[in-house]
């Protein structure tokens, strides 16, 4: 707050800042393209390992099976919670499965 003499009298200005940073300029894009329909496709839900990740995989799960019937889904669990997959020993293993499946959903239990 500033406080300041205007015209003679006791004044009260006030600074507003936004809490907003400025925006990146480059719009945003996945990694790959996404399919343009499910149906009949292998579906990978990744879980970053902690506890709420499973529970809310579980529900993606319920949900895709159910707007698209023909899908199949398979699990990845990293192999550690707390570093990217692909920098641990579990490279590999990531690398395999996701030949596997058209898509991926992620879900960190934080």
């Amino acid at each position: 707050m500033n406080v300041g003499v205007e015209g003679g009298r006791l004044g009260a200005g006030y600074e507003v800042l936004s809490p907003w940073a400025d925006v990146d300029p480059v719009p945003l894009r996945g990694l790959s393209p996404r399919p343009a329909d499910l149906q009949g496709k292998a579906i990978g839900l990744f879980s970053n390992g902690k506890r709420a990740a499973s529970l809310t995989l579980d529900a993606v799960e319920r949900e895709l099976q159910e707007r698209f019937p023909g899908i199949r889904t398979s699990r990845y669990i990293a192999s550690h919670a707390n570093a990217p997959e692909v920098q641990t020993s579990g490279k590999a293993k990531l690398q395999a499965w996701l030949a596997e499946v058209d898509a991926v959903v992620l879900s960190a239990g934080d």
